[in-house]
């Protein structure tokens, strides 16, 4: 007796629940069992067999108007769901998609204050060093650069900026600090650093020696004139140190780029930085004390779309940078080729 006490609490809740399934189930069962019994409870033949038709047919009759009954109040539970599903949630559909562009837009605004609050961020790769100086370049209105003899900004860093401003009818301002090719201490020093780094070709194919600096400076102060010649709007100037930098400072309108001699790494720091703005006045204090090129001579001494040797000799004498005397036709011709023709050092 307890346990079915026990049970008939258990079921209690779930009957309360679903009282007209559970008299739909009741009803079904007594009308199996009055479906079987034997014709004798209802009396004789005949009046036992109409009786229990009628106890069959109307028991059938209610377990239908039941199942209508739970068909009914299940379909108007669901009436305000649908209801809320199409006029409410659809509706507001437009509503959260906008609002979730607002939650991008955010977290992308986010994710540059983050960037710029960093003060400098590491690349390690090739890779990651490209892209970031073709994202420096991007609409760039001005190009500081400080390191040894400039063969990246020669064939790279230059030519693409002068286009872009070219394409775009826009001022390009371009500060430039290398060795003085005139300087032969400083020249044997930079070389005799590259060479104990690796003795083997860089990416030009090429090994250090104290000439091969020398004229890598020379053929950037000529890329320079032959640059400030083709572009009105450019303003270029060459300042020659006489001491060299492991680093290579490149700095531009929206970031600074710091690279070393391996080409995997590099450091980086996007502008109105407390790294960004300290870089760029060193950059201004060391090139205010560097020996300055006269390029508002650029106009005297007018260069060929392909300078011929006696050009590019004039040029060096008129400026007060004269190629050694020592160096015939055929080094003046490597000089041209490297200032125009510069093979980029990082390709892959």
């Amino acid at each position: 007796m307890a346990r079915f006490m026990a049970a008939l609490k258990r079921t209690a809740p779930w009957a309360a629940r679903n009282a007209d399934g559970a008299i739909a189930l009741t009803l079904a069962v007594v009308v199996g069992v009055l479906g079987i019994l034997p014709d004798e409870i209802f009396g004789p033949e005949g009046e036992g067999d109409d009786i229990q038709r009628q106890l069959v047919t109307a028991a059938t009759l209610v377990i239908l108007a039941l199942v209508a009954t739970a068909l009914l109040r299940d379909r108007a539970r669901q009436a305000p769901v649908e209801k809320t599903i199409t006029s409410g949630a659809l509706a507001e559909l437009p509503v959260r998609l906008a609002r979730l562009e607002e939650i991008e837009t955010l977290a992308h605004s986010t994710r540059r204050a983050l960037d710029a609050l960093q003060l400098v961020r590491v690349l390690g790769s090739m890779q990651e060093i490209a892209q970031s100086h073709a994202e420096a370049r991007r609409d760039t209105t001005r190009w500081s650069f400080k390191g040894g003899t400039g063969t990246y900004l020669r064939a790279v860093t230059l030519p693409e900026c002068v286009a872009a401003a070219r394409r775009d009818k826009r001022h390009l301002t371009v500060r430039v600090e290398i060795i003085d090719p005139a300087n032969a201490e400083v020249c044997e020093t930079y070389a005799h650093y590259r060479r104990s780094l690796s003795d083997a070709p860089d990416g030009t194919g090429e090994t250090w020696t104290p000439d091969r600096a020398r004229k890598e400076s020379y053929a950037t102060i000529l890329a320079a004139f032959w640059h400030r010649q083709r572009y009105g709007l450019l303003d270029i100037e060459v300042g020659l140190s006489s001491t060299m930098t492991t680093f290579r400072w490149d700095l531009s309108s929206t970031r600074l780029i710091m690279t070393v001699e391996d080409p995997n790494m590099a450091m980086t720091a996007l502008a109105d930085t407390f790294y960004y703005e300290n870089c760029d006045t060193e950059l201004r204090l060391s090139f205010e004390q560097a020996r300055r090129v006269p390029l508002e001579m650029y106009k005297k001494v007018p260069l060929s779309d392909e300078p011929t040797i006696e050009e590019v000799q004039e040029l060096f004498e008129r400026i007060g940078v004269p190629l050694p005397r020592t160096y015939n036709g055929r080094d003046v011709v490597d000089i041209a080729r490297k200032a125009l023709r510069a093979v980029n050092p990082y390709q892959p």
